[in-house]
């Protein structure tokens, strides 16, 4: 199909089908300029019938190595543990990968050497911090520091790798315990569900081994909490941003809203941001 412009509408492809997937999946179904859904991968194709049924113009439903075939765009929306078995497929056959599990992407770097080799494109969204767009910017020239604090409620961290390997408790907490101060790198290892926001900021600045990361269990926050600083030989600045929790307390709101806005830019006729 073609858009108003007489463009070939871009296929849009999503794989996972929960919190942050669905609303994308709604979205592009309500209509975003150049865009069109045309298919989707989700571990259990039944439980999402209804969903998919309801649509205006319902996706084909299809297994992760398939939606390359049928997309120019994959949005991966799943488990880290699958990103490799989504971004590999699409990249491979020159197509772009959207990743939301970026903290994933740090153990499968490879995947973007493979997307340059292919003519692919791998794309992260900003997803729930704000101001990449000044910390690519910043990085033309000079970054001398990035350090960001993150602060979550406690249904937020539970399960994270890092806290059963240390047998913390957090469920008793009265007040804010700092759980880990290190590298984007090892807090992404450490908490592969709550850190996307890290390594995101690392790959926009100075790199997953130079951003240093705090994260705090805040039983005083129903948000989820980063703060953000960066010196620079062009500016100093700190960012702030409180997320609302979605229905997954592990992921914001606005992690969903960040794909779609990342979406829209890829045929707006104002394309407004870095």
């Amino acid at each position: 199909m073609t858009d108003q412009r007489g463009q070939s509408e871009l296929r849009v492809a999503i794989a996972g089908l929960g919190s942050i997937g669905t609303k994308i999946a709604t979205a592009l179904d309500h209509g975003i300029e150049g865009l069109a859904l045309s298919a989707v991968a989700a571990r259990d194709p039944a439980r999402h019938r209804a969903f998919l049924d309801g649509l205006n113009r319902p996706p084909q439903v299809l297994s992760l190595d398939q939606l390359g075939d049928v997309a120019d765009i994959v949005v991966e929306c799943a488990p880290s543990s699958q990103l490799r078995a989504i971004v590999e497929p699409a990249v491979k056959r020159g197509k772009a990968a959207v990743v939301v599990s970026v903290g994933g992407l740090l153990e499968n770097f490879d995947l973007v050497d493979l997307a340059r080799a292919n003519g692919g494109r791998i794309l992260v969204p900003t997803g729930a911090l704000i101001g990449l767009d000044a910390v690519n910017a910043a990085a033309v020239g000079t970054i001398h520091s990035v350090k960001m604090v993150t602060r979550k409620p406690i249904d937020g961290l539970k399960g994270a790798p890092f806290i059963i390997k240390n047998d913390i408790d957090i469920d008793n907490l009265r007040e804010p315990l700092k759980l880990f101060e290190g590298t984007a790198r090892e807090a992404a290892k450490g908490f592969p569900a709550n850190l996307n926001v890290a390594v995101a900021l690392s790959l926009a600045g100075v790199g997953p081994d130079r951003t240093m990361v705090q994260i705090w269990a805040d039983p005083t926050v129903t948000r989820n909490v980063h703060r953000i600083e960066v010196e620079a030989d062009s500016a100093r600045f700190s960012m702030s941003i409180e997320n609302i929790p979605s229905e997954n307390p592990k992921t914001g709101l606005i992690t969903a809203l960040s794909v779609i806005a990342l979406l829209r830019k890829q045929r707006a006729t104002l394309c407004v941001g870095t």
